[in-house]
């Protein structure tokens, strides 16, 4: 699924689109150049879900935890991590396999240890600050 918008304000709207899309995969991998609105999206996605915690984004926790109405949402920022040994020491499985929301900036960081199933979520920008986001269910 593809979706085209023109600003990063518009990120919101893709939201429940994303939501519906992904069914019931609850890992979504985010990809993107840095700045190119992984983490607004998620605070847009995280809203949905009902957080009323404040979304930052996780760079150096590496995960903050958002209560929300069915249960935690975990959001990760592997960026910093220099090893994929890193998340092994975090106990990244306690997350990934809770059946609960996790959200993850950098896969490509820890791509040995992702879950057989997710929802990829790839965004990419145009000169013009336009972006395409890309989902797909794998």
């Amino acid at each position: 699924m593809d979706i085209n918008i023109n600003t990063l304000q518009e990120l919101a709207g893709a939201t429940p689109e994303i939501l519906k899309y992904a069914g019931i995969n609850k890992i979504f991998l985010f990809y993107g150049d840095m700045g190119a609105g992984k983490t607004t999206l998620i605070k847009s996605l995280c809203a949905a879900l009902g957080v009323k915690d404040e979304v930052t984004s996780p760079t150096f926790s590496i995960v903050n935890e958002y209560a929300a109405e069915n249960g935690p949402v975990y959001h990760f920022d592997f960026y910093r991590l220099k090893e994929q040994g890193e998340a092994l020491d975090m106990g990244y499985e306690e997350y990934f396999f809770s059946d609960n929301y996790c959200f993850i900036e950098w896969p490509e960081k820890i791509a040995g240890l992702i879950p057989d199933q997710y929802t990829g979520v790839r965004i990419a920008v145009a000169e013009d600050g336009a972006r395409q986001i890309t989902v797909e269910n794998i």
